[in-house]
């Protein structure tokens, strides 16, 4: 896969670029004074040293500089007609909605519901952290910022230049670079219009969602706001569903990067960020976005494309080769044997994540062979999958309890000329580190050098990024139109939520709705954890060898999928309500209130 990475001058200068060369923001809550100079670079090859800035106003390929708002465009020749979005929280859907309906693209309206959902659901997501997203076009499409083939971008955190990994597991935040970059090659509004939402939502407070209070209240969440009043009531307990969560600090921290993305990584914030341990100056100012060719694979009659190493995209596509092929499109879906299949096809992906794969930046990752689906299908023929049963690769002694929840949140939008974006943003574990700076939170996703990878090629290095399991992914149809925009939060079990929903949806023909409201299993420490299975399936997959677990609501392992159907036919999107969080869609050819 060929690769390039953005160093954050180059990409916050063009996104200023982009911010000034757009006259069309009214009633702007963050212009409060004149725009920085906007420069611009062209984008950097492999390399962790950022490129130095060219001279002012330049521009170049890599800058999508969008239209004066008065500017009236051609439509492209390829299009799709519908729009929307779906996300965790329905004020993030309609601040999405808000930019496609004012002439947005997916790109911009992705940036304001990550942005939004840093506010509405500030334990999962924001500037503190990091993610990753995928940039898939139409064929053909000359759509205004559509790119001329599918891209990844990986903006996650990286560890700080001395290469150390700070007990917090604070890494450099890549969340504010990501969107800036994002904006500069494929934005069409101005900049500080896609912040406008969430700095509102912020400063004018918004209702706490039953999730939120819930979350408020773990040991977690009462650690992380112990001493921030705003999530508090007046007699010091956490705020309740209903209540109005007001967040001044946070809303001035995005008025700063709305009037210059560039303060986060080179100005004050950064002056502030460099005082924590796990960040500094050099670091930052280094950052690089990385952007590169998303893995892909058949699955059924689709072809998958998934987020790159060192998340794991390639996982998910090997663990859906390989079920494909054991035979889960010709056993009844939910039944024992199809999660049967699901639970060793899983086995077969992570023994590919803990061993091989691992930031391409710095370890050769096996693409091309972990996607290959002939590859796939005689694993599924050894004695990898189905014939050893579920005790093959399990751990003896491996702690027992409660796993972690299901952390992170993610976005799926496509735009009125069929442009999609698959976006997971995340700062780990809810609530991060429970570092709070500049009214966020900071992650603690380096946490995952040390709890995933049995090789060297997750050992941590200054400018690394560590592995992680989201898997943003976009399923195209067999003229490689999106069809299907999907991902999920849920921590280590995220591969398996994917699976369980894309191989119902594309194997089985379920409607999407149902593929996202079936139960889900995760086999993990010899226990298969189960949401709520009929008790005849429990008692097969019992007698199969299985320890089942089934587990509440409230351990939040089963994340909350976000995704969108894209039926070309009727030029319409179909999206479906997970209720195992708040998650909400809307479109414009529905005018579904999200």
């Amino acid at each position: 896969m060929s690769t390039m990475r953005r160093s954050v001058g180059t990409a916050l200068a063009a996104a200023l670029l982009a911010l000034t060369g757009c006259t069309g923001g009214t009633d702007d809550p963050a212009e409060t004074s004149t725009n920085p100079t906007a420069t611009s670079a062209a984008p950097t090859t492999a390399s962790a040293s950022p490129t130095p800035e060219p001279t002012s106003g330049e521009q170049t390929e890599t800058t999508a500089a969008p239209p004066d708002a008065t500017e009236t465009t051609a439509a492209p020749e390829v299009s799709f007609g519908d729009y929307g979005v779906a996300a965790g929280h329905p004020r993030a859907v309609e601040a999405g909605m808000e930019i496609l309906r004012d002439g947005g693209n997916a790109v911009d309206a992705a940036i304001a519901v990550a942005f939004s959902s840093a506010v509405v659901e500030p334990l999962t997501s924001g500037p503190g952290g990091g993610g990753a997203a995928l940039v898939v076009p139409m064929p053909g499409s000359t759509a205004p910022g559509a790119p001329a083939e599918p891209l990844a971008y990986d903006y996650r955190e990286v560890v700080q230049s001395s290469g150390e990994v700070p007990d917090s597991g604070t890494g450099v935040p890549g969340f504010v670079a990501g969107m800036a970059l994002l904006h500069a090659e494929h934005g069409q509004l101005p900049w500080r219009d896609l912040i406008k939402p969430a700095i509102e939502q912020a400063e004018d407070g918004v209702p706490v969602s039953w999730w939120v209070a819930q979350e408020l209240r773990t040991e977690a969440g009462q650690a992380a706001t112990a001493g921030l009043p705003h999530f508090q009531t007046p007699n010091g307990e956490p705020l309740l569903e209903g209540d109005v969560l007001f967040q001044p600090e946070l809303g001035q921290t995005l008025r700063d990067i709305a009037k210059d993305p560039r303060t986060f990584y080179e100005g004050d914030l950064a002056a502030t960020l460099a005082e924590v341990d796990g960040i500094d100056a050099e670091a930052l100012a280094d950052y690089a976005v990385d952007v590169r060719e998303p893995p892909r694979g058949p699955v059924g009659d689709y072809e998958i494309l998934a987020a790159a190493p060192a998340l794991s995209g390639v996982g998910l596509i090997q663990l859906l080769q390989v079920a494909e092929a054991a035979g889960a499109g010709e056993v009844e879906p939910g039944s024992a044997a199809y999660l049967d299949i699901l639970a060793d096809a899983w086995l077969v992906a992570d023994d590919s994540i803990e061993t091989v794969v691992g930031d391409p930046n710095f370890v050769d990752v096996p693409v091309e062979e972990l996607t290959d689906p002939d590859l796939n299908a005689a694993l599924a023929e050894s004695e990898a999958v189905g014939v050893a049963g579920p005790a093959a690769d399990l751990s003896p002694g491996a702690p027992a309890g409660r796993p972690a929840a299901g952390n992170t949140t993610h976005l799926s939008v496509v735009d009125r000329d069929g442009l999609a974006v698959s976006m997971t943003n995340t700062i780990t574990n809810f609530w991060g580190s429970g570092q709070e700076v500049g009214g966020f939170f900071l992650n603690d996703h380096l946490i995952r050098f040390a709890s995933t990878g049995r090789t060297d090629a997750n050992d941590p290095e200054a400018g690394k990024r560590p592995i992680s399991y989201m898997t943003p992914a976009v399923l195209l149809d067999d003229q490689q139109r999106p069809v299907l925009v999907t991902g999920s939060p849920g921590g280590m079990r995220i591969p398996d939520i994917q699976a369980a929903v894309i191989s119902r949806w594309a194997l089985h023909d379920i409607d999407l709705q149902a593929a996202v409201d079936a139960p889900r299993t995760h086999l993990d420490d010899g226990v298969l954890r189960v949401e709520d299975l009929p008790s005849a399936t429990t008692d097969e997959l019992t007698e199969m060898g299985y320890a089942v677990e089934p587990v509440p609501l409230s351990w939040n392992l089963f994340g909350s999928v976000q995704a969108l159907e894209l039926d070309h036919g009727a030029g319409v999107l179909v999206g479906a309500v997970d209720g195992r969080r708040t998650g909400a869609w809307d479109s414009a050819a529905i005018g579904r209130d999200p």
